[in-house]
């Protein structure tokens, strides 16, 4: 699949997730390519259909976004609750496990997921798989003794990588984190993966979201479909 293609996908996902939104909801708003064609559709309803709804992104490339529609954005703590998080991911399989963090922004796609009465996914078709891990496992670490946890990543046989820019320095999160991918090409327990790396100290969260989401909006060609979480 092209690019061209895959954009369309993604589009046609993002304008079919932006109709959950409604006037005085408060909407978390995820990071990501897919994510992007969604506000670029809640821009338009602002301004051509007079939506009105509060925003809380996960991300301040995604804020800066919304902010230039004229969408409000609010601090996480200024919001008692977040009605639903729309948001992309890299991976999803059919038990609805899922990996995040692709664009280094899983720490605060996490806390405005856990904080959020109904989490839907928009992918494109390219991202539903049988079993997660082909895509790197995202895990955010603090940098002071980053390499001691890399090590301890290696131990373990997670085949890790420091994720670096374009000029080679370790990219950093919006927290100021690094990033560490691990290639796993396949995780056949992802809870009991969950638990090694939150308990590993220095690691601030990992990009393993299990069971969280309800609904995950497919880009296909025929047209979006809707994948439904009957476990939630």
């Amino acid at each position: 699949m092209d690019k061209a293609q895959q954009d369309a996908l993604k589009k046609a996902a993002g304008i079919e997730a932006a109709k959950l939104i409604t006037n005085g909801m408060i909407a978390g708003l995820g990071t990501g390519s897919t994510v992007r064609f969604l506000v670029d559709e809640l821009g338009r309803r602002v301004k051509e259909e007079g939506l009105q709804f509060t925003g809380v992104t996960t991300s301040r490339r995604t804020q800066e976004q919304a902010e230039g529609y004229g969408i409000k954005i609010v601090d996480i703590d200024d919001v008692d609750h977040i009605d639903i998080t729309i948001d992309g991911a890299d991976e999803v399989d059919k038990n609805f496990n899922g990996i995040k963090g692709g664009g280094a922004a899983l720490l605060w796609e996490k806390i405005v997921a856990t904080n959020s009465d109904k989490i839907v996914w928009i992918v494109d078709e390219s991202k539903v798989v049988d079993t997660i891990g082909k895509f790197p496992l995202p895990v955010e670490v603090i940098p002071f003794g980053a390499g001691h946890v890399i090590k301890r990543f290696e131990d373990r046989g997670y085949k890790p990588t420091l994720r670096l820019d374009a000029d080679g320095k370790p990219v950093r999160t919006d927290e100021n984190n690094y990033v560490v991918d691990l290639h796993l090409e396949r995780i056949d327990h992802p809870q009991d993966l969950a638990e090694d790396l939150i308990t590993t100290v220095g690691v601030v969260e990992h990009g393993l979201f299990l069971n969280m989401v309800d609904k995950v909006i497919v880009g296909d060609p025929n047209g979006p479909r809707v994948m439904t979480n009957s476990n939630k």
